[in-house]
Formats: C-alpha cells, sequence, structure tokens
C-alpha cells in the first residue's frame, strides 16, 4: 500500500487513510437513504435503487482510489435526483427508463471525451477565477445544505424564503454544540475531528432519546431485478427527448466538473499553473461509474463534495476513497445501523466543510471588476438557486461578456467560448 498509494510522497499514512475513508463514510450515509426515496418518486422501485446507490458507491470510490489515487469517493448525485424524478419523469413525462438512458448515453460520451483529451482540455483551460468561483460557490451551497439538515434555518413557502429554526428544539441545540466541538478540535489540530464530532454526537442523541437504535443491526441486500438493465436508451434518440437528453447531458458535465475542480482545490491537488495532473483519470472513473450507475438504476455518479471531510481529516491517496467504498458496501447488510446517524451528527461535518471550502475566495482578485464580480454573481446563483449546474452556467455566460465589452477580449480562451456556448443552450432549453 505505501508504494502504490505513494503515502509517503504524499506526506501521509496507512492510519490517517483509514481515518479519511471512515470520516467521508460518516458524511456521506445520508445519501442512500436520500437519493433511492427521491428517486422513487418517479416510479422506481426504492428497494432495488436502495441497492444500486449503494453498489455504485461502493465500485466508483474503488475505481477512484485505484485508477486515480485520488481521496475522492464517489456516488450517485442527489441533485440530479430532483431534476430526473420531478422534472423529467413527472413534468415532462417521460418514463424513468428513458431517463436512465439518456445518463447512460451521456456518460459513454464523457468516457469518449475523456480517452480523446477533449474534456481534459476543457477542464484544465478554465479560467482560475472560474475555478475558484465553483469551489466557492460549492462551499456556500454545502452551508445552506448543512444549516437546512440541522434545523438551523428551514424552507418556508412564505414570501420569505428562509428561516431561523427552532432554538429551542433539542435536536438544533444538539447540532450547534456539535458544530462548535469539531471547531475547538481542529483549531487544535486533533486528527479525526470531524469523525469525532458526527460519532459523539450521535452517541448523545442516543442518550437523549432523540436517536432510535433500530430494531436489527444487519439486514439482507434488497433485489436489484426490478431496475437491473431496465434503461431505455432508443428512446434518448427520439426527437422530442433530445432538449431534455441535451440538459442532462450538460447537468452531468457541469457537476461532476464542479465538484472535481472544488476537491482538487481543497486538497491541494493543483499544479501551479492551475491544472490537475492526470486529471482525466478521475474522469474516466466518474464516466465509467455514470454509466455503471445507470444500468443498475441510480443516477448520475461523480467524486462528491463531503470528501473533503475526509481530506480535512487527513485524507491525501486512493486508499481513503478505497476505505469509504469498502463501507459504503457494508450498508448492503448494515444500513438499519447506518441509517440511525442523525442529521444534528453529520449535518454539523457538512457546514464545516462549507466553510473551509469558502476560504478559497480569499485567491480572487478583488482589485479586478471584471474577475470578482462574475465570480460573486455566479456564487449567489449557485447558492440561491439551489442548483450547482445553473450557478456554473450563469457564471460561464457572465465572465467572458464582462470581459470582452470591457475591451479585454484576449484574456478569454476558445475552451472560455465553448463553456459558454454551452450554458447559453442550457438556460435556451431548460423547463423552467
Amino acid at each position: 500500500m505505501e508504494k502504490f498509494f505513494k503515502l509517503k510522497e504524499l506526506g501521509t499514512d496507512v492510519k490517517t487513510e483509514i481515518l479519511g475513508g471512515l470520516t467521508t463514510f460518516f458524511t456521506m450515509a445520508y445519501v442512500f437513504i436520500v437519493v433511492p426515496k427521491v428517486l422513487s418518486v418517479s416510479g422506481i422501485p426504492f428497494s432495488a435503487t436502495l441497492a444500486a446507490t449503494i453498489l455504485v458507491a461502493f465500485f466508483g470510490s474503488v475505481l477512484m482510489g485505484l485508477v486515480a489515487n485520488r481521496p475522492f469517493a464517489v456516488a450517485p448525485y442527489i441533485g440530479e435526483t430532483a431534476f430526473f424524478s420531478y422534472t423529467v419523469v413527472l413534468a415532462l413525462g417521460f418514463t424513468w427508463q428513458a431517463a436512465l438512458g439518456a445518463i447512460f448515453v451521456s456518460g459513454l460520451i464523457f468516457f469518449i471525451l475523456t480517452l480523446l483529451k477533449v474534456r481534459p482540455w476543457l477542464v484544465n483551460s478554465m479560467p482560475e477565477t472560474m475555478k475558484i468561483t465553483f469551489t466557492t460557490g460549492l462551499g456556500l451551497f454545502l452551508l445552506l445544505v448543512g444549516l437546512s439538515e440541522t434545523g438551523i434555518i428551514k424552507f418556508t413557502t412564505d414570501s420569505i424564503p428562509l428561516s431561523v429554526g427552532d432554538f429551542h428544539s433539542k435536536t438544533v441545540i444538539l447540532a450547534l454544540l456539535t458544530f462548535t466541538l469539531i471547531l475547538v478540535l481542529l483549531a487544535r489540530r486533533i486528527k479525526g475531528a470531524i469523525l469525532i464530532g458526527i460519532l459523539a454526537s450521535t452517541a448523545v442523541g442516543i442518550m437523549l432519546g432523540e436517536v432510535q437504535l433500530p430494531s436489527k443491526i444487519m439486514s439482507m441486500p434488497p433485489s436489484l431485478i426490478p431496475t437491473l438493465g431496465q434503461l431505455d436508451i432508443m428512446s434518448v434518440f427520439q426527437l422530442k427527448f433530445l432538449p431534455v437528453f441535451f440538459i442532462v447531458f450538460l447537468l452531468v458535465f457541469l457537476d461532476t466538473t464542479g465538484c472535481l475542480i472544488g476537491l482538487c482545490y481543497k486538497a491541494n491537488l493543483l499544479d501551479k499553473e492551475g491544472k490537475l495532473p492526470q486529471i482525466e483519470r478521475p474522469m474516466v472513473c466518474d464516466s465509467i461509474t455514470t454509466m455503471l450507475s445507470s444500468f443498475l438504476g441510480s443516477i448520475t455518479s461523480g467524486a462528491y463534495i463531503e470528501s473533503a471531510t475526509g481530506i480535512a481529516d487527513g485524507g491525501k491517496s486512493g486508499l481513503t476513497a478505497i476505505v469509504a467504498g469498502i463501507l459504503f458496501l457494508s450498508g448492503l447488510f448494515f444500513a438499519p445501523l447506518f441509517a440511525m446517524i442523525p442529521a444534528f451528527a453529520y449535518g454539523p461535518a457538512i457546514l464545516i466543510v462549507g466553510l473551509m471550502m469558502v476560504s478559497v475566495v480569499a485567491n480572487l482578485n478583488f482589485d479586478d471588476v471584471t474577475e470578482y464580480m462574475p465570480a460573486i454573481f455566479a456564487v449567489a446563483v449557485m447558492t440561491f438557486s439551489y442548483n450547482i449546474g445553473i450557478g456554473m452556467a450563469a457564471g460561464f455566460i457572465l465572465y467572458p461578456l464582462v470581459k470582452v465589452f470591457s475591451g479585454r477580449y484576449k484574456e478569454t480562451n476558445a475552451a472560455t467560448w465553448i463553456f459558454a456556448v454551452f450554458s447559453v443552450i442550457f438556460f435556451v432549453l431548460f423547463p423552467h
């Protein structure tokens, strides 16, 4: 393991990597409940897509560790599930089988574009400001998710979309105390700070009666038969489905790109030119995993931003991702045990990571309005629209336009304009 994962070269060891994997797993455990629940709204059998989601996370994370040697756990994206179920299936009337077909074709195209070096070129050619933008935006997005999950703030249906949560609630108080505990442990440079916080909070919740122990610790894995190979690829090539496919394709591209860049910034993996060495490796991993995911019965998959919790706890190599992946697989048998981890335990970890990622905003050039204003605008749209892809598309359009009309078109490049054109098409076709 020392040689294969280059642990000494990366300044880490097996113990630290295992700790990072444990932290990533506990922070992401909620994914295996949320993703299948939202997908089931579209008619996909809950049990089958639960098994698919877990298997995809296991395969993708292990593949990322072995092929790319990055500490990035891979799993189906929660953000894609709402668009899949509520827009493509319920609102537009397409079958979930056709939607899975679109995801498979998108993954296949990404795989080909990666082998042809087109996708890596596009990402590495992205302006430094945009890379900082997406990392910052993902940080604020995670803050919003964490605040909502813990109940510190809540979404409303009134004219004011957000309101303060119930600070008399035990769970909200526990979330705030957990957040403070993790923050103090990090300040004292204690390894495993985030994992300690999650486990301590869960234990206190059990003692206070806020966390119910499961009736059984183990359960038999659910069957994959209802979703296995049910994707409908031929429907993707119907004329009426093309606009939907294009939106799915761009959402997959924007989400996987944004999360990958954000994690690379967090893990200090970018070189002096702001590029990720061997970026094609993690890209091959997420494209293969996305194809597998649609075949098994789950959604678009890629590097998960919650992996930053494991990185914050010291994970630096692919061993972290593999540890997390093996733990994901155990979810097939220990789902009742992992499902009991409460939001007030994992939510504060998401808040901490969000704050860490927002810190890269300090690298923006605040002396140049053509740099920081498009960036902050994209961050705002990404956060307040509650959609990473929409915010990224807004930034891709505004950035080159400001440069051109400021007489500084030479500061743009071909990749910048390719992103801009695709983003315009994205907004034109998006079913608002």
